[in-house]
């Protein structure tokens, strides 16, 4: 099954839209776009957030790039040799994933950071078919609790049944599936110490066994 992601003028969200039309006046260099996926279809290890940051992703066009989440996910997947290359912050600063594909439960960047279920439902379409699509995939990462009960509702997954909780390992037996869960790489779960670097690397270090 073919992936196709929202492109520019991707309208489902009416809040996103508005939100989209001011950043294109306020930073008309930025991307301002709902964020493509990065990496490639055929990878085993698919990581999920929450949505673009403002001066983040929004900015660049690349998920967790050019924000601090990223500064903490990419150097670790460099780490276990699932990246390669430079992380420069730049969607074009040659840096590679290796089996690993990073995406977002709604693709555009919202007011506050804060997105609504009718946004996570919108942009579940996208998410359902990406993971459609991809072949060799054998675990879903997902960073923090929206992640969490997007990819439980889109593949149909009853969420009390699977509850979210740091390093947790989910069975998706259906879908011959491992879901692992993180707490969100962000500055403020970073700076508070509700996520420490070396909570994150255990969960890098669980998925490269499952893998």
């Amino acid at each position: 099954m073919d992936f196709k992601a929202p492109d520019k003028t991707c309208d489902k969200c009416l809040r996103l839209l508005l939100f989209r039309a001011e950043n294109i006046k306020k930073f008309p260099l930025y991307f301002n776009a709902p964020v493509p996926p990065f990496g490639d279809l055929t990878a085993k290890l698919l990581i999920v957030g929450l949505a673009p940051g403002l001066n983040g992703a929004n900015q660049t066009g690349r998920p967790f790039t050019n924000d601090y989440a990223g500064d903490v996910l990419y150097p670790m997947l460099q780490k276990y040799g699932l990246a390669e290359g430079n992380y420069g912050k730049r969607a074009n600063d040659g840096f590679r994933l290796v089996g690993v594909r990073v995406t977002n439960s709604v693709r555009c960047v919202p007011p506050q950071n804060k997105v609504t279920g009718q946004e996570i439902k919108a942009c579940g379409e996208y998410l359902i078919q990406e993971i459609r699509a991809m072949p060799n995939l054998r675990v879903i990462l997902t960073l923090g609790s929206v992640a969490h009960n997007a990819v439980l509702s889109v593949l149909g997954y009853k969420k009390a049944a699977f509850k979210f909780a740091h390093n947790a390992e989910h069975r998706l037996e259906r879908h011959n599936l491992y879901m692992v869960n993180s707490y969100h790489t962000s500055r403020y779960n970073i700076n508070t110490g509700v996520l420490t670097p070396q909570m994150f690397e255990d969960v890098i270090r669980h998925i490269k066994v499952l893998l």
